[in-house]
């Protein structure tokens, strides 16, 4: 079994704690591994009494329009295969990259090898303003 920690970082220097997660197979694709984190992250966020802070994509407008203000103790229901198609898409626009240790995975069929503690870094490209 390995322990994936994933770290979300900004190539304008933001970072957010890192978390864990049990996987119990050694290998997996990378979109298989984005597919679990984002399920995770969308379980968090359904059954949480306020919005979590971390997530790799955001609810859409429309989700956060529906949600409301998000300290309000209610909210609706995030839909987590939305949130992988819409992962997927910004991760094929370069929207994002992803470290496996130190080796970048450039496919989402890429199998990614996960060890005792593997540290996943999803990096999200910040364009550059001006020249």
């Amino acid at each position: 079994m390995a322990t994936v920690t994933f770290v979300d970082e900004s190539t304008a220097g933001a970072r957010t704690p890192a978390w864990a997660l049990q996987i119990f197979e050694e290998r997996l694709t990378l979109r298989e591994l984005i597919r679990r984190r984002i399920h995770q992250e969308v379980a968090e966020y359904n059954a949480a009494t306020s919005a979590p802070r971390r997530l790799l994509v955001q609810p859409t407008s429309t989700e956060r329009a529906l949600n409301g203000d998000p300290v309000q103790r209610s909210h609706r229901r995030v839909d987590a295969a939305r949130q992988v198609a819409l992962a997927e898409e910004a991760f094929g626009r370069n929207g994002f990259v992803v470290l496996v240790g130190d080796r970048q995975v450039e496919e989402l069929d890429d199998e990614v090898d996960l060890r005792r503690d593997t540290e996943v870094t999803f990096l999200k490209l910040v364009a550059l303003v001006g020249g």
